[in-house]
C-alpha cells in the first residue's frame, strides 16, 4: 500500500528525514530505492542528523556499512548495497545481527539488492528525480508488514496517513 506519493524539494526531504531520526523508535528498517542522484543519501544523512549524529555522514558506498551510536542504546546502521551483486553477500556484512538489533534504525540504500533478505516489517521509500524539475524529487513511501509509525510530515510537506 502506497502511503505517501509526493513531489518534494530537497529541503522538505531533509526536514522529514530529521523528523524520522528524532521520533521513530527502534527497531525500524528503511529500505531506500531509486537511481543514482535520487536523494537516498540526502535522506539517510537527514535521519542521522535527526538522531543526533554529528560530523560527516558519508554514503558508505565503499565500506558498505557505517554504524553510528549517537547516544547510549540508540543506534543507526547506514548501509549502501550499490556494489552488492548477489543478495547473499549481505549476510557476510552482519546483516542478520543488524536486522535483529532491537536498538537500531537501519537505513539501507539500494535495498532491493538484498532481495529476499529484507525484513518483513519495513518502510520502502522510493525516490526519483522529477522530470523537468531537477530541484524536486518524486517520493513514494510504502508500508511492508508492521513497521513503527512514521512522524507527522513537516510543514510544507504533503500529509501522509
Amino acid at each position: 500500500m502506497t502511503l505517501l506519493p509526493a513531489t518534494v524539494s530537497e529541503a522538505a526531504l531533509e526536514a522529514w528525514g530529521r523528523e524520522i531520526g528524532s521520533s521513530v523508535r527502534a527497531p525500524a528498517f528503511f529500505a531506500l530505492h531509486g537511481p543514482l542522484g535520487a536523494g537516498k543519501s540526502v535522506l539517510a544523512r537527514a535521519i542521522a542528523r535527526g538522531m543526533g549524529v554529528t560530523g560527516a555522514v558519508p554514503s558508505p558506498t565503499y565500506t558498505l556499512v557505517q554504524p553510528y551510536e549517537p547516544s547510549p542504546g540508540r543506534r543507526l546502521v547506514h548501509m549502501d548495497l550499490y556494489r552488492i551483486e548477489d543478495p547473499d553477500e549481505v549476510i557476510e556484512l552482519g546483516w542478520d545481527d543488524f536486522v535483529a538489533d532491537p536498538e537500531a534504525l537501519l537505513v539501507v540504500e539500494w535495498a532491493e539488492r538484498a532481495a529476499e533478505h529484507l525484513p518483513r516489517d519495513r518502510w520502502d521509500v522510493r525516490l526519483s528525480p522529477e522530470p523537468g524539475a531537477p530541484e524536486l524529487r518524486r517520493l513514494e513511501v510504502e508500508r511492508a508488514g508492521r513497521p513503527p509509525a512514521l512522524p507527522t510530515a513537516p510543514r510544507g510537506f504533503p500529509e501522509h496517513r
